[in-house]
Order: structure tokens, then sequence, then C-alpha cells
């Protein structure tokens, strides 16, 4: 590797700007080829000592410097700075300065995406488009005019409000627009295009009217309506739930094609992923109408828990974005199924925040160095950030919750604060004393609870004993008892809940575990209890408790937490997925106990439960969830077992399964929670049905209802079924969805990581087939994670393969994206870091990769950060 090492930057380094600026005028004279970009700034010193302005600026050709009108000339330039000498307090600086959107294949800063223009600011993205102060703490208001050709670009947005706009000679027009609020770089947008629009209006609380406006590809107008209806449905529940109120004009939305991320949340002008807007039955699942719904309105919530009050650095990045998740699921469970919303948060938390916090990449949610700061958009940050949200939600409840929210604003409405300000606020509000609990910002790793009782039949006594201890981390080797809600629930032999007390009084269901190790007693138990531990996964953790097989089938009839019902459901799973495991690698005959199949034969048939949780419950972990209950993963023996467990339960309720899909179809397609919950249902059904060694009703049981579907859930749900038991008709039905949707970039998407999840024997062949692939694109992020994502993440058995040539393809692929798009490069990357999760064999594979990935001539701070996080570990 022959460039200079990058270097570290640390949260406790950090230091207020010697100068801010308070006011800035941007013009824009847009091309694709080259865009020239004229910025005026009211800069004041704020350090007395100060005489060199330092500003952030890279890819840029400067052409010109003025301060207070007149030309500067006492400046030095380098690969990423302008470094002004001798300036005064306070001045007006006017830098003009050119740039290259279509040469921009890293999607930061101001791009071609298709035919239009767009910016991608955050984190550090405004310096590619013009010389400023980029980062969080410097606050300004924005007023940007943009001109282009009007037959190109008739369509030209920015932040804020539209305050005037004209024509231009040459077929060029121009609009004017101003944000009112101040907001840091990260927030910027701009897009220039052509497009269909969607627009609405909003009637706020006060009676304010809203414009909206959702911008998308010509074509694609008739599926916008569901986004629109999400965004409305995000503006009401916000006023509603949070007392908070939109505060511009308008609001608009635009769907770009590339994009690195979901969407991001810029002032007034939220630039998405099209994954994240764009929905009609035919080409969208239920999955993807509930991840739009859920998208818009995390993007819509960050205009006051981001936009409104920002973050004072990068390192708190999860003061913004672990609160506005929290406010996300929040808003998806009041609208629909809070326990299948719940089960889902929590899945992504096992099966790959808990990867996260294993490997060499694990930090705390507020990380104390970073060298590539966009390696910290990361599920530690956001779910596991979320989950800080939600145990400090649980230790205070709503009202108080809700008062500490109304504090924090009051007190860092329009300025950028860190997560001890918001920590500090609801410490405040509420009169609990959190200190203790803010641990869990600092602390990294995920924690193991260890939780034994005993009960004494004499005194009636129930005892607890919680033990508590966080794995040491490549980052913190030593841990310390971090502040843990414990929720719990008695139950005795009947099913009915016991009062929970001591010494004559009630004890709160949340238990506060502060300690290494912790007792807590009960008195007047009548008899030894069932004890539902964890419910609503109350705190981020491991838990250890030795159930018997009785009491999870017991908890899964009578547990009256859903989500609790589940849990139990996943732990008898686990333990027999242990099981099996050992017996796989000691070439022993695998086993399933009649009685486990039995307790899921009654969730089947149950006519209590909710649909959607009886397909949740239904659903075994993936394989990659499965990896976490075992110190070194065996990707071979993971994938038999867990396709044994689901041959059995194939085999075993076949008759069940039949009927439960029969009578669960939906005559017409609607968006309604009834029948996304019979939809799911059915189609877990299906899946298990697919395998059944009765292969010739299996394939035309998949066949019809391909055949027969009025939308894309039914339809992919056959697809994957057929592909995934690799039923004989899955060629020719994976043959028919390409030929119709070829030309549809999302709908092929679902199509190549079809492809790329493959149990085939070579479905690393067809991987690298597909690279050539009319529909694939190696320019776009969303084809790139739908085939090569899917491939390396989602299927391990295929990309662990012994002989290495999973990871020699990823290298491959890592090397042409390294400096094409490294942000994409970076989170390819994350399956091969985790090498120490692996046998030896693998393990010295692993490492090879990784060597050979260091010594690319100009590596990527991204990906050398990982890499050699990696190495060291």
């Amino acid at each position: 590797m022959s460039q200079t090492q990058p270097t570290a930057k640390y949260r406790l380094d950090y230091k207020q700007p010697d100068f801010t600026i308070t006011d800035i005028e941007l013009t824009f004279e847009l091309a694709a080829e080259i865009t020239t970009v004229t910025a005026r700034s009211q800069v004041v010193r704020k350090n007395a000592q100060a005489t060199q302005f330092v500003l952030d600026g890279e890819d840029l050709k400067l052409v010109s410097v003025n301060i207070d009108e007149q030309p500067w000339t006492d400046y030095q330039l380098t690969e990423s700075a302008l470094l002004l000498n001798n300036v005064p307090s306070d001045f007006t600086l006017t830098i003009v300065n050119e740039i290259k959107p279509i040469d921009n294949t890293a999607l930061e800063g101001l791009y071609v995406s298709g035919d239009a223009l767009c910016t991608q600011c955050e984190a550090e993205g405004f310096r590619h488009i013009t010389y400023y102060l980029d980062r969080p703490d410097v606050l300004a208001r924005f007023t940007t005019k943009i001109i282009a050709d009007k037959q190109k670009y008739p369509y030209l947005l920015s932040n804020g409000n539209r305050i005037s706009q004209g024509e231009l000679d040459n077929g060029r027009h121009w609009i004017q627009w101003q944000d009112p609020f101040p907001k840091p770089s990260y927030l910027f947008a701009l897009v220039a295009g052509d497009f269909d629009v969607l627009k609405d209006h909003f009637v706020t609380k006060s009676k304010r009217n809203i414009e909206l406006e959702i911008y998308v590809d010509r074509g694609n107008l008739d599926r916008t309506y569901w986004a629109m209806e999400s965004l409305k449905n995000s503006m009401r529940w916000d006023e509603e739930r949070f007392d908070l109120e939109y505060d511009l004009d308008i609001f608009m939305i635009v769907a770009v094609d590339f994009f690195n991320m979901g969407a991001m949340e810029n002032k007034g002008l939220n630039v998405f992923n099209s994954k994240y807007v764009l929905a009609k039955a035919d080409t969208a699942t239920d999955d993807d109408y509930l991840g739009i719904e859920s998208v818009i309105g995390h993007e819509y919530f960050h205009n006051w828990t981001g936009n409104r009050v920002t973050c004072r650095d990068w390192f708190q990045l999860s003061l913004k974005e672990g609160l506005t998740v929290f406010r996300d699921q929040e808003f998806s469970s009041d609208l629909g199924s809070r326990a299948v919303n719940r089960i889902n948060n929590v899945r992504v938390m096992r099966s790959a925040q808990f990867t996260e916090d294993a490997s060499p990449m694990a930090h705390p949610i507020r990380p104390d160095q970073v060298i590539e700061m966009n390696n910290f958009y990361t599920l530690t940050v956001y779910e596991k950030g979320s989950e800080v949200i939600r145990m400090m939600h649980t230790l205070l409840g709503e009202e108080k919750f809700q008062k500490g929210m109304k504090l924090y604003f009051k007190r860092h409405d329009g300025s950028a604060a860190t997560c001890d300000d918001f920590v500090q606020a609801m410490q405040d509000a509420s009169g609990i004393d959190l200190t203790h609990f803010k641990l869990w910002y600092s602390q990294s790793g995920t924690p193991e609870l260890t939780v034994t009782d005993h009960y004494d039949a004499k005194t009636k006594q129930y005892t607890l004993t919680v033990s508590q201890v966080t794995p040491a981390t490549l980052d913190q080797k030593e841990k310390q008892a971090l502040h843990i809600p414990l929720d719990i629930e008695l139950y005795d032999s009947k099913g009915q809940v016991i009062a929970l007390q001591h010494q004559g009084k009630a004890v709160h269901h949340v238990l506060n575990v502060q300690q290494a190790t912790q007792q807590f007693i009960f008195d007047q138990v009548p008899e030894k209890p069932v004890i539902s531990l964890l419910r609503e996964f109350s705190a981020p953790v491991k838990l250890h408790y030795d159930y018997q097989d009785s009491e999870l089938v017991f908890l899964m009839q009578h547990a009256t937490n859903e989500f609790s019902r589940y849990d139990a459901a996943q732990t008898l799973l686990a333990k027999y997925i242990r099981l099996n495991v050992r017996l796989a690698q000691n070439n022993q005959p695998l086993e399933l106990p009649e009685n486990v199949i039995d307790a899921f034969r009654a969730v089947l048939l149950s006519d209590v439960l909710d649909k959607a949780l009886i397909a949740q419950m239904l659903t075994l972990p993936s394989e990659n969830e499965i990896a976490n209950l075992f110190d070194v993963v065996d990707p071979d023996a993971i994938a038999l077992v867990r396709a044994y467990i689901i041959q059995q339960f194939a085999t075993e309720m076949q008759d069940e399964l039949w009927a439960v899909y029969q009578t669960n179809k939906t005559p017409h397609y609607q968006i309604e929670h009834n029948d996304i919950a019979k939809r799911a249902l059915k189609n877990c059904c299906l899946a298990y049905l697919a395998t059944s060694p009765d292969q010739m009703m299996a394939n035309q049981l998949v066949k019809t209802q391909y055949r027969s579907a009025d939308n894309m859930t039914d339809v992919l749900a056959a697809l994957s079924a057929a592909m995934k038991a690799q039923l004989e008709c899955h060629y020719a039905l994976m043959m028919d969805f390409e030929d119709k949707w070829h030309q549809d970039g999302l709908v092929m998407d679902k199509w190549f990581a079809l492809q790329a999840t493959s149990p085939a024997k070579d479905v690393l062949k067809q991987v690298k087939k597909l690279l050539t692939h009319r529909s694939f694109s190696l320019s776009n992020p969303n084809r790139i994670r739908s085939l090569i994502g899917a491939f390396v993440s989602n299927n391990p058995v295929a990309f662990h393969a012994i002989d290495g040539k999973g990871y020699d393809f990823l290298v491959e692929m890592l090397m042409e994206l390294n400096q094409k798009n490294p942000q994409v490069a970076a989170r390819l990357i994350d399956p091969l870091i985790r090498l120490k999760r692996y046998d030896a064999t693998r393990q010295k594979l692993m490492r090879s990769a990784l060597e050979r990935l260091l010594k690319l001539d100009k590596l990527s701070n991204d990906l050398y950060e990982k890499i050699t996080k990696a190495l060291a570990s």
C-alpha cells in the first residue's frame, strides 16, 4: 500500500470552530459536465487569536477568492482544504469553484442520477460542492439560486421555501430558495431534473396549510400514492404523539435511482432511494409498503430530531439517528402490529447488530474514535441506539419521557447538541437519576445476562439471581456493569399472572439490574412460577436461563406479552438447533422431539393469536441469527440443521399447513393489517409446503400461486418458495419473472437477491454470470446490494465455502469498487472482517483475502479502517 496511512479522529479532541458562518448565498450554474458554484458567506470570528481560516474542500477546481468584494491572494490550497491567511474578524467571503458531477461515482456531493442532478451531503459531502466549514456544529441560513437549462432541468429544487424565479436567455431559467432555519451543511440539498410530481397538502394543528410534493422519474406517478399517504400519516402522528408541528410552507420528497443510503432528511427536501418511495401492488410486496411507511416517517421525524436540533459532532450521530429510529418504530407500531414490529426490530438486533458487536468494528453507540465517518452509519448507532432510547422510555414511562422531549427541544432548538444534553434533559424532566444508565453510550459489546432462580415452598419466596457480563471487544477490554431494565412476569400453573411484591409492597415488573450480580426476592408466591424474562426485549442483551421445554411451551401458550410468546418459540428452537449442530458435526443422526413439533402445530392452529404473529412464530431464525448462538460459526452445519427442521415441520404438519394455507387466501389485494397478516401466514405455509416430500404437489401449488397472484407479495413468495426448495418449476418461473420485469430495476432487485441466496451448488457461478445481466449495473448501489451484497451477507454457506472462492469473488468486487464507490465497498466487506468467528481454515483464507486488499494502491479510508481493524483482531 503506497498511500499515507489515514489518521484517527477522537471525540475528546473536539474543539469549537475558530470561525463560524451565519449566512450563505449559493448560486449554481448547473450542468452535468461542469457546474460552477458561487458561495457568498458571512463569516464571524469566534476565537480572537485565530487569523487563519481553514475551509474543507475536496475534488474542487478553485476559480477565485474574494474577501469583502476584493480579491484575496493570501491563501494555500491542499488536497482537502483551503487555508485563508490573515483574515479580518468579520467579513464576507465569496468563493467561486467548479465541479464535475458526471465524474462523481462516489455519489457524495453533487452527482448525476439518471438524467437528474442531485446531492448527498451527509456526513461530509458538502466539501465536494464548495469550500466550507463542513462540520455539523456550524449552522447557517442558506439561500440558494439555481440556474439551468429549462428543457433538461425543468424542476430546480433546494431547501426551504420558494422566494423567486425567472427566465433567462438561451433556454435557461432560475429559481431561488430560502431556508429560514439555520442548519449545518450536511442538510443542504439540491435536485434538478424532469419529473412527474404528485401534489397534495396537509393542514397542521395550528391550521397552517403545507404543500406536499413528491418528485419521481417520468412514468412512475402511479407508484407514489402510498408514499404520500405515509407522509401525511407521519405528520399527523408527530403532532398527536410528540406535539411537533412542521415548520416550513412546503415539504418535498425526490426519489432517485442512484443513492448510497435509504434516504436523507435534508431540511424540507428529502432525497430518497426510489426503493423507499415507489410502490404499487404488482411491483411492491407488503414488506416494501411497510418499509416505505417506516422510512418516510423516519426522514420526516428528523425535521425535529436531527434538523431543528442537530449533532455537535459526528461522534454524537446516535443523538439524531437512534432517537429517530425509536420514533419511526413507535410510528409503525402505533399504525400497525406492535408485536410484529417489535419482533422485526429484535430480529435485526439478534442477526446483525449482535454480529457487529462481536466484530472488529465493535463500537459504542457514541464512538470514541473514527477514521472514516461513513463507516459509523451502523446498526449499532441506529438500531442499538434506538434500543437505548427505548430503555430510557421504559425507565421513565411515556409521560415523563414526553416531558423530557419537550425540555430537550426547549433547551436546544436551533443548535447542535450532544448525547449528554439529551440524557440530561430526560433526567431533569423526570427526576430519575440516569448517571449510571449513561454508560450505554460509551461501552461497546453485547451484555449477557445469566439468570438463576430458587423457590422456597415453605416461605412462598421466589428469588432471582441476575448476573451480567459484557465480553471484551477489540476497542475495549475492560467492561463495567450496566443499568439494564429487565422486564419480567410470573405465572402460576394455570397461566394466571402472579403479582410481584416484597415486604408488603408492590414491585414494578421492570427490575433495575445495575450490579455484576444482583438478587431480587418476591414474597407470597403461591407455587413455583414459570417466569417470562426480558419481555418486549426490554434491553439489547443475550439472555441465559435454563428453561425446560415444558416451560417454553407454556409461555408460547400463556404469556400475556405477544413478543414473549414469540421469544419462547425462538428459545425452544434455539435449544434444538444447538443440539443438532453438535450432532451434525459428529456425523450423528439429527433429532427433533414430537413435543416440539406439537407445540408449533398448536401455534399454527391457534384461533386466538394474530395471524401475523403466528407467521413470525413459525418462521425459523435465519442462518445469521443462528450463527450468534455459537462462539465458532459452522455455516455448513447450521444450514444443514435449519433445512432439517424445516423439512420435519413440513412433513409432520403437512395437512395442517395445507388447511391454513387454503383458509388464509385474500380475494383481492389491499394494504390493511388483517390482509397483510393473512398473506404472511399463507406464504409462511407455502414455504414449508414447497419442501414437502410430495414434490408433484409442491410444484403445482407454487406454480398455481405464481400464475394466479394479483400482487407482488404472493408472486415473490411463490418464486422464493420454488427457489429455496429448488423445485423443478423454479427455472421456468425465474425466467418468466425476468422476461416480464427486466426493465424495472427495483423489481429486478428482488430477482437478483433470490438468485444470490439460492442453495444451488453453483450459485457463485450464477452470481458471476449475472454481473453482465442486462438489468445489472455496478454503478447502481441498489443492484450491487441486491446481488453481491445478498450473496456475501445472506448466503453464508456459499460465501464461506471452504475452498475460499467466495472470499476471492468479494476481493475482486472490492478492488473494482474501492475508488468508484468506497461507501458501498465498505459495507460489502463486513462478512469478511469477522474472521475470528470461524474455524482456522476459513480464518486463514479470510486473512489472506484482507491482506490482498490492504496492498491495493489508493485504498480508500473506508476500506482501510475496516481491514486494519480486522487484521489486528
